[in-house]
Order: structure tokens, then sequence, then C-alpha cells
């Protein structure tokens, strides 16, 4: 399923760009406090991911990139999540979601389920690959695949949703 989007691709001289991202970031602060509300909330749904897909999707690299970046160093700051430890992690899969989404984008040129389903996919299977190489345990970078499942799929049908919503903006 796809529909025709406006899809943009801000640089790093526009206002628009730091607009959006410090919205997208404020969204990737708020979501995060309410899942955590719900025991194990953030490792099942992926909160701190889910704007800056829809950033990346929508914006392109340099906004999602601002909003992958900023999102976990803001909240790990002012909440302590994620902690300093797993930061860095968070940190190149965030990054890697804002490539593979805006990737997706610009390939697709419509808002394509399949599109984010892929960006979603790349960024947890190479991301898996990193944190195994930081973690040196496959049991613990598997996390995501073994808790967080509702979270991707959470990610691509409220990212597609969202997307939709927006795609005349």
């Amino acid at each position: 399923m796809t529909t025709t989007v406006k899809l943009y691709s801000l640089s790093f001289a526009q206002y628009k760009t730091y607009l959006f991202a410090a919205l997208f970031v404020l969204g990737n602060i708020v979501l995060p406090q309410l899942c955590h509300l719900v025991p194990f909330g953030g490792q099942m749904l992926l909160p701190i991911y889910f704007f800056t897909l829809i950033a990346a999707y929508k914006y392109g690299l340099k906004v999602g990139l601002l909003t992958a970046v900023l999102s976990p160093l803001v909240n790990s700051l002012l909440f302590g999540m994620p902690t300093l430890a797993v930061l860095p992690i968070l940190l190149i899969k965030s990054t890697l979601l804002a490539t593979f989404a805006a990737l997706a984008a610009n390939h697709f040129k419509k808002i394509s389920l399949i599109g984010i389903a892929l960006a979603v996919v790349a960024y947890q299977v190479i991301g898996l690959g990193f944190e195994w190489a930081i973690v040196k345990d496959f049991f613990v970078a598997a996390q995501d695949f073994r808790l967080g499942l509702p979270g991707m799929l959470l990610q691509v049908a409220g990212g597609y949703a969202v997307l939709r919503s927006i795609a005349k903006i």
C-alpha cells in the first residue's frame, strides 16, 4: 500500500531543519516517558526510535540524523535513560534508522509500508551486529528481537499511519 507524500530534503542551512528536529526530539522524549510507565515498556515498545523514523522519512536525512543523535542524548541527560553504558548502541541504531528511513523514502518516493518495514528491519539487523560487537553477547544483542518485536511492529504500523496523516503537509 502506498500513497503520495510530500517529501523534503532539508539542509543544515535551513531553520526548518532545526525546528522539525526539535519537535521530533520532543516526541522522542515524551513517548519513552509514557512507555516507561508500563513494566518493560521501553524494552518492549522501543519508543525512542519512533519519531526518528518519521523525521527521516518525511523530512530527510539531516532532520532524521539530528533527531537520531539528540533524542538519546537529551533523554540520557534528563532522565538517565538510556544509561551511559547503552547510549552508544542507541546512537548507532538511531543513526542507522534515520539513514535507512531516508533511503527508503528517497527510493519509494511515497509512503510505503514495505519501505518502512525494510528500514526497521535493516536498522535492527545491522544494529544487532554492532551491538553484538560491543557487548560481546549475542543473547543481550538480540534483546530487541526477543522483547522488542511489538515495538518494531508499532514503528512500522504507527509510522505508516502517522506518515499518511501528515502526507500532504
